[in-house]
């Protein structure tokens, strides 16, 4: 997999071999070979939505009214 392999593409590649495992048409070694590529390109996304998770940020309106920048993962600290 390239290391500039997009999470759009990756996606996609990843749906595509979920729908050919599901055909049950292929050879075992086939599936297997679809399979490890899954699990490459599972980990890949994962891995790029836990980056875009820390990156996003949000309007907060603030007790007094203002408004400011707040890290999501602040959010999971206020639980």
């Amino acid at each position: 997999m390239a290391k500039t392999q997009r999470f759009e593409e990756a996606l996609s590649r990843l749906e595509e071999i979920v729908d050919k495992l599901q055909s049950q048409d292929l050879l075992l070694e086939e599936s297997l070979k679809l399979f490890e590529e899954g699990l490459k390109l599972s980990r890949f996304c994962h891995d790029k939505l836990q980056e875009a998770e820390k990156r996003v940020k949000r309007l907060v309106k603030g007790e007094k009214g203002e408004f400011h920048l707040k890290l999501f993962e602040d959010d999971e600290t206020e639980s």
